[in-house]
């Protein structure tokens, strides 16, 4: 099975932003994933609900949207409404994460949980089941062109290994570092969703790296 690849809009060109929607459009890419930043859970900004429905209204592929903000649960319809197809909040930033899955649901919206590299697999066993999708972040959040955190493999086996236990459906996003050298690993792993920022949008071509990174391996689930 081919990864599903999700170039990162952080990274695009904010000057001539529909030409780097239009070339995702384009390409092989399957997801926009849009980081969303407040500088409160992560030291960094980055866009709110203007550039997401900019986004959306240009974009033939489902958005991935990915919250790095404290309290997300304020605004999980605005983010509906603003053209989320999938939502993604932290685990380490949500109080009653369970509550928070099922209000992204009652939305009509993928629900996805992120980890901060520091944060367990094992924390997820009481709601992997509810869960769309699980974001292992391989850097820390809030900044992008971050080292891979080599750690993170692991991490995603063990990850693998509850999912399958389980009986989940949840896919497997990885976001940070993701590059030619660190793709094929990550899909042996076994992750199912790569996210790339500057791999692919500081390129001289990005519609070549993401069809290397769409290369980058098979797994048999």
């Amino acid at each position: 099975m081919k990864p599903i690849i999700a170039p990162s809009m952080l990274s695009a060109d904010f000057c001539h932003l529909k030409d780097d929607i239009l070339m995702v459009n384009e390409s092989k890419a399957d997801w926009f994933h849009l980081d969303i930043m407040d500088g409160l859970f992560v030291p960094n900004y980055s866009f709110g609900m203007p550039v997401i429905k900019a986004i959306a209204s240009a974009a033939e592929k489902p958005l991935d949207v990915h919250l790095m903000i404290v309290q997300p649960e304020r605004y999980i319809a605005e983010f509906k409404k603003a053209g989320a197809d999938l939502l993604t909040v932290h685990w380490e930033a949500c109080t009653h994460l369970h509550r928070t899955v099922h209000q992204i649901k009652a939305e009509d919206m993928l629900a996805g949980v992120a980890l901060n590299p520091h944060t367990p697999v094992s924390f997820l066993e009481d709601i992997i089941q509810d869960l769309d999708m699980v974001l292992v972040m391989s850097v820390n959040p809030g900044f992008g062109g971050q080292k891979f955190i080599e750690q993170s493999l692991k991490k995603i086996e063990k990850l693998r290994e509850l999912i399958i236990k389980s009986g989940s459906q949840a896919l497997i996003e990885v976001d940070g570092g993701v590059d030619a050298d660190t793709a094929p690993k990550l899909v042996k792993a076994g992750a199912d969703v790569l996210v790339a920022g500057n791999y692919v949008f500081k390129a001289d071509n990005p519609l070549e790296r993401i069809e290397t990174l769409k290369k980058a391996g098979s797994r048999k689930k």
